[in-house]
């Protein structure tokens, strides 16, 4: 296997307005060395399914603030399985109540990371677990 980068598609999904975090986020990831592509904001679950193949990316992650993260993640997951996508990584964060942590996982979220994840763990999360 080559040496490649870690490529992760960032994405904002629904209407939620609040892209900070995610830059931020994004920023950590690159000078961990990975390559990220950020969709942007209001992004449907469609687009970034479609993304996450056209982009060959090793790691889907969503940064939701709105609380809509478990219709948006069932989504997802089922969209990215009928596309064959769903052995990417998948992870989440944002506003996430504890409660839906198991939930999320249960639908194939791998990582979710509610609000006040340091970036070293979710750096940490990925490259322990992209390929293995």
């Amino acid at each position: 296997m080559t040496n490649r980068k870690i490529r992760v598609l960032l994405a904002k999904p629904g209407l939620d307005g609040h892209d900070r975090g995610a830059k931020v986020v994004a920023h950590a990831m690159r000078e961990a060395g990975m390559e990220v592509i950020y969709t942007g904001l209001h992004q449907t679950v469609a687009s970034i399914v479609n993304q996450a193949m056209q982009e060959d990316v090793d790691v889907v992650g969503l940064s939701i603030m709105s609380g809509a993260h478990m219709p948006i993640c069932r989504k997802l997951m089922d969209l990215a399985a009928k596309e064959g996508v769903d052995d990417k990584l998948m992870l989440v964060g944002g506003v996430i109540p504890n409660r839906d942590i198991p939930l999320l996982r249960e639908i194939g979220i791998s990582g979710v990371f509610p609000g006040g994840a340091h970036f070293d763990e979710i750096v940490g999360f990925i490259k322990e677990n992209v390929h293995s």
